[in-house]
C-alpha cells in the first residue's frame, strides 16, 4: 500500500505535536516537509485540473454560472482539491514551527555556553 503525500504530512504532524522532539529530528523533519512541499505543490496542480473539468460540464448544462458552480463544489474532485490546498497549508505552517522550534534550541545553547 503506497503512503499518500497526506499522511506523511499528517504522522509528521502527529510526531510533533508528541513533544520531545530532539534538534537533530525536527532538521529531518523540516528537510522532509520542504521535500514534500513540491510534491503538494505538483497534487494541487492536478486537483485544480480535475474540480476544472467537473466545473467546465457544469457550466456547459448550466444557465447561471453560480448554479454550476455550486454543483461543482460538492463534487470529489473539489475536495480532493481542498484536501491538496490544506495539506499545503499544513505543511507550510509546521514548516514555520520546525524552524522556530531550532531557532529557540540555538538560542538556548547559545545562553547556557555562557
Amino acid at each position: 500500500m503506497e503512503i499518500s503525500i497526506r499522511q506523511l504530512v499528517q504522522d509528521i504532524q502527529g510526531e510533533i505535536a508528541k513533544g520531545n522532539l530532539m534538534p537533530q529530528r525536527a532538521a529531518e523533519l523540516l528537510i522532509q516537509l520542504s521535500a514534500l512541499l513540491g510534491n503538494i505543490t505538483e497534487e494541487i496542480t492536478q486537483r485544480d485540473y480535475e474540480y476544472n473539468l467537473v466545473l467546465l460540464q457544469f457550466l456547459d448544462n448550466e444557465t447561471k454560472a453560480n448554479r454550476a458552480k455550486i454543483k461543482a463544489e460538492v463534487s470529489k474532485e473539489y475536495l480532493a482539491k481542498r484536501r491538496a490546498y490544506n495539506t499545503r497549508d499544513l505543511a507550510i505552517e509546521l514548516i514555520r514551527s520546525l524552524k522556530y522550534f531550532l531557532r529557540a534550541q540555538e538560542q538556548e545553547m547559545r545562553e547556557a555556553k555562557y
